[in-house]
């Protein structure tokens, strides 16, 4: 079995205990954001799996949107980041 070289970790173990490897980010492609891809990718960043600026340029987001998607986690949890609940929690 080969693995693929990559730059960085192949997988972190969040501040909750929980392990989060690049098999569970979601592909580069994505184009339909639900609240569990989207706390993915913004634990992937928090705990060091990948870099910020590849996360923005993986799956082609602005810095005020993976922002705006730190601060709901931060304030909220992983509810804070579906759509449905914007209006509840500004």
């Amino acid at each position: 079995m080969y693995l693929k070289r990559v730059d960085g970790p192949r997988q972190v173990t969040l501040p909750d205990g929980r392990i989060l490897s690049r098999a569970d980010l979601p592909p580069g492609d994505t184009r339909r954001w639900v609240a569990s891809r989207k706390a993915v990718v913004v634990a992937a960043v928090g705990g060091g799996l990948i870099s910020r600026e590849d996360a923005l340029k993986r799956y082609s987001l602005s810095e005020e949107e993976f922002d705006c998607w730190c601060r709901a986690v931060a304030e909220h949890g992983i509810s804070g980041l579906k759509v449905t609940a914007i209006q509840k929690y500004r």
